[in-house]
């Protein structure tokens, strides 16, 4: 049999086939079509990128370098990028043609009295198999296997991402730290000459006993906050080093280079459209490829419902002392599925769920993407809003404590009128510090929440060129 008769009438069958399952399309979700909370500087549209240059902190940029460099969390979506790629040139073999080779030799012979010689056989055989792709199985596999790539490339720039707005979150706790540090050691000082005052007046008889035990008390209480503070700065400092993978005594050099501040950022303008979310953040297209796929995959399932269809050829060549062969074989393999007990429609079932599920967590995605930008925004608004009351606070308080503190040396006012002016002057500034701390942070939570100036069609072009994504 010529096995054209049978070869080209597959093929034009192959050819006008279609793939079973759905078309994907990118499900279409409703946002509002403006922020509802307030935009900082107007909300007119700028792009994020080159969002820390802003903060001009050179400690900051390194630890932020740092960081993305040695990253346990960004070699494990790296690794995660790698299998995906693998995983979809696998699929995409499936459409070849598979060739195997195979080489034997024996050697053969029976133990008779008249000493006949063995027989030795070589033989070498070459086994071809091309499964037709009929209803596109093979095909919604590499849609399926494609857009899980895609997805793991997103979820690389999302790690990318929260791992810089978590270093400089812990750099601006840091910061803020050293600052209520500084103002708790400020407040110790003034505290032990209060209470050494407080016993030479307390030895002399000039004040009572009470107004000593008093002073002590408060010095004990400064020296302990002090204390806490300290060592809260220190845990933060080393978060900082498991982030950075730089040893503390890099890092402690690199914050002690630079004053102890909190960053500011420059002003900035934001894109007032929730829509761009779905290009903006990394997160949302991990979320929708992964939805893509699951599609694909019913699809897949789908396909497994129908007869498949193989070309199988195979040649041989086979010598010996005796005699030698050339047999060959060429024809269709027809696999029809007939009895499963309900196992392939059941896995059919279960792909169309899968869709649903990554439907629903799709949606959530960009329902949490929405609320965490108006979040942000509220709370940058808010912060801003009340700095400047607070720095009016801190500054009469402290005004009020300084008065206090000379009519109370000059024996015009009492320990405990003094002691409370003081308590209120450093809860003011303590206050102050933690607001500018908070704003600067929200700042950061927004930028994380825009995507960070993610854009994944850059993305996307920029991956393709390189082996290793961290590049």
């Amino acid at each position: 049999m010529n096995p054209s008769r049978i070869l080209f009438p597959l093929l034009s069958l192959l050819l006008g086939a279609c793939a079973v399952g759905p078309d994907y399309r990118r499900p279409e979700l409703a946002t509002p079509t403006q922020w509802q909370a307030p935009l900082p500087h107007a909300g007119k549209l700028d792009a994020l990128s080159d969002w820390w240059a802003q903060f001009n902190d050179p400690a900051l940029d390194a630890l932020l370098r740092a960081a993305q460099a040695d990253s346990p969390t960004l070699d494990k979506a790296s690794a995660a990028i790698r299998s995906a790629r693998a995983n979809l040139r696998s699929a995409g073999a499936s459409l070849q043609p598979s060739l195997s080779a195979a080489i034997t030799q024996t050697q053969a012979g029976s133990k008779q009295g008249n000493g006949a010689m063995p027989v030795n056989t070589t033989a070498s055989a070459l086994d071809a198999s091309w499964e037709i792709d009929l209803f596109g199985g093979t095909r919604r596999g590499i849609e399926s296997a494609r857009a899980l790539n895609d997805a793991r490339e997103a979820d690389w720039h999302d790690a990318r991402i929260s791992l810089a707005a978590e270093v400089a979150t812990n750099y601006v706790d840091y910061r803020a730290c050293q600052l209520q540090l500084a103002a708790y050691q400020d407040a110790l000082r003034s505290q032990r000459a209060t209470a050494e005052l407080t016993a030479l007046a307390v030895k002399a008889g000039f004040s009572a006993a009470a107004d000593g035990a008093l002073a002590e008390a408060s010095l004990a209480s400064a020296s302990a906050s002090a204390t806490a503070q300290a060592a809260s700065c220190d845990v933060t400092r080393k978060a900082l080093v498991a982030l950075s993978g730089l040893d503390e005594t890099r890092v402690g050099a690199l914050l002690d280079s630079q004053p102890v501040r909190i960053p500011q950022p420059a002003a900035r303008q934001i894109d007032s459209v929730p829509a761009q979310l779905l290009t903006q953040r990394p997160d949302l297209v991990s979320a929708e490829r992964s939805l893509a796929s699951a599609s694909a995959q019913i699809g897949v399932a789908d396909a497994a419902r129908y007869p498949s269809l193989t070309l199988n050829g195979s040649i041989s060549l086979s010598a010996s002392n005796a005699a030698s062969s050339v047999p060959w074989s060429f024809g269709p393999t027809l696999a029809i599925p007939l009895l499963n007990g309900g196992a392939l429609s059941a896995k059919l079932e279960s792909a169309r769920a899968a869709y649903d599920s990554a439907l629903a967590s799709y949606k959530s995605a960009v329902r949490t993407a929405v609320k965490e930008v108006e979040q942000a925004l509220v709370r940058l608004d808010g912060a801003r809003r009340r700095e400047d009351d607070a720095r009016t606070s801190a500054a009469g308080y402290r005004a009020y404590f300084i008065a206090s503190e000379a009519n109370w040396r000059a024996g015009g006012t009492s320990l405990l009128n003094l002691e409370t002016a003081r308590r209120n002057a450093i809860t003011a500034e303590l206050n102050l510090i933690s607001l500018e701390q908070t704003r600067v942070e929200n700042w950061i939570a927004l930028y994380k929440a825009l995507g960070g100036g993610w854009n994944a069609e850059a993305s996307s072009a920029a991956s393709s060129t390189v082996s290793t994504p961290r590049n």
